[in-house]
This record gives structure tokens, sequence and C-alpha cells, in this order.
């Protein structure tokens, strides 16, 4: 389900000293299983040779427009008919006038305009080039005819300054291309809701109660659930994982505040995604300060009162909910249970002592009068777009 596997990307890099980060985008996208060509400007060569990104996809590189042409290849028609993504990373100011203006003297300006496949364009300059009326106009024309623009980001610049003008990280330029191919997928129109992550109920203003997520799980399903064009809002505790390029991130703490967020984002969705672990009780009270230790006490007690139960509290007509359940024993028996309790289409049961933490899973999938499915290990990518895939299925059966 992955987007980037088997697609034809042609990456153009343009002049600027952020061009070095191309090589790491392309290798990032030949890895995930793209076909790459690469494009490279006349700037561009002042600062990265062809060299390297031939070796990174093993194919000739493309330089200009009047590259001869061979039964195979048709130079800059051949670019712009075959690829499914064009991607130019960096911008530089020139490059991105230059494409608002419709030039084609070069060979990015031909494939740019002869192409019918998305274009995804992510500037790198200094920041008052950056923030100049003329690179803001021309951005605003390139985003009115479709094309999706992401970053710069603010932080140190080559000049030595600080602004904004910074390339977009690979892996959000990565996310970014997943989720424009993802675009026609089979759940486009469709608004699936995700929680990830482990909830924090506070004992005071500096400790908590928590359990060992890492949001893994959630993070991956958001990102298969863009992946075949769903819209999707990612509720998250605070974790250690960068946001999911695409989803709209809803952040909270408490299984109290998950809770108000849930309601808010499932007003209008079709689906909810309950990978959270979410705290089963809270201290009844958090003290205002630091509770300090008790000379000669070697003991404290805590009162702890239930929090409320998201899944089975929700009662949408027409939301398909899918939980899921981390237990240490009787798994099949003791998901099956909330399956039934909490009225879900479907709930994914693994073992808690396994899955928290963990980059890999094995579960088992429950539904209504079905025999479980037993999934093997993988990883939770992997097994994200397998959930997806069997949402999909939900969703065709519940309604058209």
């Amino acid at each position: 389900m992955n987007p980037l596997a088997s697609a034809s990307i042609v990456v153009a890099v343009s002049g600027g000293i952020a061009a070095y980060k191309a090589a790491d985008l392309v290798s990032s996208l030949t890895q995930a299983g793209a076909r790459v060509e690469v494009i490279l400007t006349r700037g561009a060569r002042e600062f990265i040779r062809p060299l390297t990104f031939q070796a990174l996809t093993h194919r000739p590189v493309h330089e200009d427009l009047f590259e001869p042409w061979t039964e195979a290849s048709l130079g800059h028609v051949s670019l712009a008919r075959d690829t499914a993504l064009l991607i130019v990373a960096p911008a530089s100011a020139n490059t991105i006038a230059r494409l608002a203006l419709g030039m084609a003297d070069d060979l990015l300006g031909a494939v740019a305009l002869a192409t019918g496949a998305p274009i995804l364009v992510a500037p790198a300059m200094e920041h008052h080039m950056f923030h100049h009326p003329a690179t803001r106009g021309h951005l605003t024309t390139l985003r009115g005819w479709g094309v999706t623009v992401i970053g710069p980001t603010s932080g140190r610049l080559a000049s030595g300054e600080t602004g904004d003008g910074r390339l977009a990280g690979v892996p959000e330029i990565i996310g970014a291309a997943r989720q424009v191919l993802g675009r026609g997928g089979p759940l486009a129109g469709r608004r699936i809701v995700v929680t990830a992550g482990g909830t924090r109920e506070p004992l005071d203003p500096v400790r908590y109660l928590t359990n060992g997520s890492s949001g893994l799980m959630g993070y991956a399903i958001a990102r298969a659930a863009i992946d075949v064009g769903a819209t999707v809002s990612l509720i998250s505790t605070p974790v250690v994982l960068p946001a999911v390029v695409g989803a709209e991130m809803v952040h909270v703490g408490t299984a109290l505040e998950m809770a108000t967020a849930v309601d808010e984002q499932t007003a209008r969705a079709d689906v909810l995604v309950m990978a959270a672990a979410v705290a089963d009780f809270r201290p009844a009270t958090a003290a205002a300060h630091k509770v300090k230790k008790q000379g000669g006490t070697a003991t404290m007690t805590l009162d702890l009162v239930l929090n409320p139960d998201i899944l089975a509290g929700l009662d949408r007509p027409g939301l398909i909910k899918v939980g899921f359940a981390a237990e240490t024993d009787d798994l099949v028996a003791n998901a099956r249970a909330k399956l039934d309790a909490k009225g879900l289409a479907m709930i994914v049961a693994n073992d808690a002592r396994d899955a928290i933490g963990s980059p890999d899973n094995e579960v088992v999938l429950l539904t209504p009068g079905a025999e479980p499915e037993y999934v093997p290990r993988m990883d939770k990518d992997d097994l994200a777009a397998i959930l997806i895939a069997r949402v999909g299925t939900l969703l065709a059966g519940n309604r058209p």
C-alpha cells in the first residue's frame, strides 16, 4: 500500500547549498521502492555532481534539454509522460520564479510544462529571498495551479543568519510525496480518526502515571490511511516521533483530554481507530506542588479513580469503531469480550509484553461472528497497511 513502491518519480535539483540534501532524498525514495530519475539544473551542478545521483539510482542523470533522443527515451517528453510525481528539491528562488512564469528553456521547465503528474516543490533559499513579494507571489501562483509546496523550515541558514529558508527535512518531503501519490486511493473522501501513545495522568506538577506505549502503531496507521487517500486526524499524547505529514495533529495528555478530543474529531468521521494506550485509572487529585518525601515514611498510598472508557462511551450511528486489546493472558477470550462490550467492528489483540514499545508486532484480528485471524509478526508499518485494508473492507460493507 506504500504509494512510493514502484512509482516513477522525477527529482529535479536546483542550485543552492541545500542541493547536497537531495542525495539523501533520492536515496530514501529509491530504498522505498521508487524508480527515480534525476534532473540537475545548471546551478545545481555547481554544488553537486551527477555521479552522486548515478550511484544512488543506477540510472543516468538528465542535465540538458537537448539531450539525444532514442527509441526508448524521448528526452523531456518521456520524463514528463512517464512520471507519477515531479519533486523539485531544493527549489531555489530562481527556479520557483521560472516555474511560475512557465519558462521552458531548460529541461526542468520543459518537463514541468509537459507533465500531467502532480508537482511537489520544496523551497530553500536565504530568509529575505523567501519573504520577498516576488517569491511569495510565485508560490501563490504555483499553489493556485495545484502544486504542493512543503517548507521551508526555520533555522540556521548558510549565510549564518537564522530565519525561514531551510529545506524541509527528507522525512517531511517523503511524507508529502506519499500524501500526494495517495490522493486518489480507495479511501479518498473518508475521514479517519486515529489515537496514539500512552496517556499521562498527573500526580503533581512533575510526576505522572503512564505506560510504555511509543505511539509507533498509531502513527503507522495514520500514515497508512493517508497512503490510500483518507483524511486523517491523529490524536496523540506526547511521543518521541515526528508529526505525520498530511494528518491533522491533535495533541493531548490525559485520558480526559483524549476523550474530549475523540468526541470532537469523530463528529464528522467515518472510522475511529483507538490505538492509544489509555490509562484505566487516574489519581483522584493532582497535588498543586511537588510531593515531598516524608521523613521516616517508607510507603505512599495513592487514591485512584476510574477513567471513562472512551470507546464504550462513544455512540455515533454509522461510525466504525476499531479497538486494540493489549493483554497478558487469555488473549482471544479477553479481546472477544471487549469487542462485544464496546460495540466494535474490529479489535486488534496483541500481547502487551511484546507489542508496547516494539517496532514490530504479532496480532489477532477479531470481528463479530467471525473466526480469529492470526497475523504473523511483522514491522508495524506493514501491519498498519493490513489494518487499513481491513478498515476499507469494513467501510465497503457498512455503507456505499
